[in-house]
């Protein structure tokens, strides 16, 4: 089964034991936009008890929250009770829980074109909030009072941009200006949160338009202290020059692509990204130009052709080039590269050292820093092509260690 039939199937057998259930949210937003949904959840006059009671297989992850999830053979189903919320002290939530109708649990959602539902077994939309009226306006707007929500939880500033990006929908007035308005709070947000939904919109195809709706609301600002005005221009025009898919890090160093490397990894542990996705934003950062250089060693080439974020970094560079309006030497320049490389074939990028550590020490080589220099160097000079047998290394290693005395005693 789908994730769509056996959402169905769970609302079916709620249905045939009396009570109401209905699929709710953004999978009802997306059927009626004939957009595919990913999440399919349902929302039901079913208290989390009599949901445990029908189905073999739940877990209670949210009993305030009145939420179950249902384990249907290899798929899962989260069922929540329809309820209304009240008390958010921490902008994010509600100390108030109450059970409820349909009509009341479309009023605590966000927004408009998130709040309705659809009863599969009528085939019947349920709209509350005048939701199909803002689809078809191609409107983002909040249910009830923009400042309210946005209080309950500020993250819904970040999804209001989101939602725009991603449906290319323009977000209301009133809801815009309480965005604006309250963008400094965005920081009450933990950063883990902040970052799923940045990435959702620079990971978009529509990111440039995205990237400039931060800015201007001033969430960008607040998420990234100093993220200043001549930044975040170039940042859009660089974002609008990428392909259409990219990944999370490659779309922030194109964000930061004006701001100096020390500055924007500054800014970025904020969200509290991986290890790996740190390292791969400052690589992007701090090798920004070096495919220009005309004059860069094979060797050099070889090693960064071989890391595993040579195809970003191009990536990043084109996308420059182009942002620039001075770009086009550089356009060129990564044109001969391009070329240099094809003239490479099918070499190998990172062949193995023709000596090892223990060899050369074999050869005299005192364990150190030397030894460490003394690999290196020939290890490039390998990759130049000037040593291509274990006979040549040797002789070069003999004629290194008798330049710099680095021998054992």
């Amino acid at each position: 089964m789908t994730n769509k039939q056996t959402a169905i199937k769970v609302i079916k057998r709620l249905s045939r034991n009396g009570f109401q259930a209905l699929l709710a949210g953004g999978c009802v937003r997306d059927m009626l936009l004939r957009r595919p949904a990913s999440d399919y959840d349902v929302a039901t006059n079913a208290q989390p008890d009599d949901v445990i009671k029908l189905f073999r297989r739940t877990l209670k992850v949210g009993a305030k929250f009145g939420v179950v999830i249902i384990l249907l053979e290899d798929k899962q189903v989260e069922v929540a009770t329809f309820r209304t919320e009240a008390g958010y002290a921490d902008g994010r939530h509600p100390s108030v829980v109450k059970f409820t109708g349909a009509a009341e649990d479309a009023g605590r959602r966000d927004f408009t074109i998130n709040g309705m539902f659809y009863d599969p077994v009528k085939e019947k939309v349920i709209d509350y909030v005048d939701g199909r009226a803002d689809l078809k306006k191609g409107l983002i707007r909040t249910i009830g009072k923009a400042k309210e929500r946005f209080n309950e939880d500020y993250l819904r500033m970040l999804r209001a941009v989101r939602f725009s990006t991603q449906l290319g929908f323009a977000i209301e007035p009133t809801t815009w200006s309480a965005i604006c308005s309250n963008a400094k709070k965005i920081t009450k947000i933990s950063g883990e949160r902040i970052a799923i939904e940045l990435e959702a919109i620079l990971v978009n195809p529509n990111r440039s338009v995205g990237a400039s709706m931060l800015t201007k609301s001033g969430l960008a600002k607040a998420i990234f202290p100093g993220f200043a005005k001549k930044y975040s221009e170039f940042a859009a025009n660089v974002l609008d020059q990428l392909r259409k898919k990219v990944d999370f890090a490659l779309a922030l160093a194109s964000l930061f692509a004006g701001c100096p490397t020390e500055f924007a990894c500054q800014r970025c542990q904020i969200l509290k990204l991986s290890r790996s996705r740190n390292k791969h934003i400052k690589f992007l950062l701090t090798n920004r130009g070096k495919l220009l250089d005309d004059q860069m060693a094979l060797s050099r080439l070889k090693m960064v052709l071989a890391g595993p974020y040579f195809q970003d970094l191009y990536e990043l560079q084109r996308a420059i080039q182009k942002a620039r309006p001075d770009g086009a030497e550089g356009i060129t320049a990564l044109t001969r590269l391009r070329k240099k490389i094809r003239d490479l074939g099918d070499v190998e990028l990172r062949p193995k050292p023709l000596l090892n550590g223990h060899d050369l020490i074999r050869l005299g080589a005192a364990p150190g820093p030397g030894l460490g220099q003394l690999a290196q160097e020939m290890y490039i000079a390998q990759l130049e092509g000037k040593l291509q047998t274990p006979a040549q290394a040797r002789q070069w290693a003999q004629t290194w260690l008798q330049k710099h005395k680095i021998v054992q005693k």
